[in-house]
């Protein structure tokens, strides 16, 4: 009886070891993850701070950790300052991003519908193919693209397109990307083709299917695809300067880079408004990672289960 009760009590002990170990181990996570998000919240911060300090303010040393009182008025100087179209720069960087998602979730899907869904000939190869652009850096075709829209539109309609957005629209409108195109056709090849059989014998039609079978299905990927192609286009610097040269058809990636290298006076220090205008570019990313992470998640996992 005794020790019977000696290997419960053992037992017990044991469990309750296992318990505060697991508790100990639990807590140390949780004490990491809040102190590695910290650590890296930690320039996000400072810029925060930065664009709601004053000049004399943001030269100062050692550096404030906050403002004394925060000066939500350099956003509103943003807008106000002679020379500085950045009001025009947001709208421009808008339009030209939307109607790049646009175009590549419209032509990509239908790119990826076409690879996954039908039997045709050489369709292996011309996906290689496809693929294979994923290699080729964009400073070796830039000078080939920049001749094409200055020469064909020309040719064709008697004016250039360079100092215009249609470089920076119209290559989404035709397939994507490879990158938006593989990550769909993934998604596509998980889905039954069962469906797609029965679907054609109640008499619906290949548009049919990817309307009203496909692309609810593929919600989860058409975001992830979405954010991708916003976040590229919305930050992209490279393209705008090389085909736009009109300031006030800059977007807000090259605009931003105007005013820091023309735009301000030596005299007026102007670092707390150009941090001020890094928040407002950067607050459309914030939006999307916290309305759309679920779906972005859902869509790398499930589009990534079979090669």
């Amino acid at each position: 009886m005794s020790s019977v009760i000696a290997t419960s009590a053992a037992g017990g002990q044991s469990e309750w070891m296992t318990g505060v170990t697991r508790r100990f181990v639990r807590a140390s996570l949780y004490v990491l993850a809040v102190a590695g998000a910290a650590l890296f919240m930690g320039p996000f911060f400072f810029a925060i701070s930065s664009s709601l300090k004053t000049s004399a303010e943001i030269h100062q040393f050692p550096p404030l950790l906050w403002p004394a009182r925060p000066a939500f008025e350099n956003y509103i100087r943003l807008f106000q300052m002679d020379g500085v179209h950045f009001a025009q720069w947001y709208l421009n960087s808008l339009i030209i991003t939307c109607a790049s998602v646009l175009g590549t979730v419209v032509t990509a899907t239908a790119a990826a519908y076409g690879f996954s869904r039908f039997r045709w000939r050489m369709r292996e190869f011309f996906f290689i193919v496809l693929l294979s652009t994923l290699v080729l850096p964009e400073e070796v075709v830039i000078i080939p693209k920049f001749l094409m829209f200055h020469f064909v539109p020309l040719a064709l309609f008697g004016h250039t397109w360079i100092d215009t957005w249609w470089p920076l629209i119209l290559p989404s409108w035709f397939g994507g990307g490879a990158f938006s195109v593989f990550l769909l056709r993934q998604f596509f090849l998980q889905v039954p083709r069962d469906l797609d059989e029965a679907a054609v014998i109640d008499g619906a039609s290949s548009w049919q299917i990817l309307w009203n079978i496909l692309l609810p299905l593929a919600q989860p990927a058409l975001a992830t695809v979405a954010i991708f192609s916003f976040l590229t286009h919305w930050n992209d610097f490279f393209h705008p300067l090389i085909y736009l040269s009109t300031v006030e058809s800059f977007p807000l990636s090259v605009g931003m880079r105007w005013f820091q290298q023309y735009a301000t006076d030596p005299s007026e220090p102007r670092d707390n408004l150009l941090m001020a205008a890094s928040m407002l570019m950067v607050l459309p990313c914030v939006i999307i990672f916290f309305t759309m992470q679920r779906y972005f998640v859902r869509g790398i996992v499930m589009s990534g289960i079979k090669g």
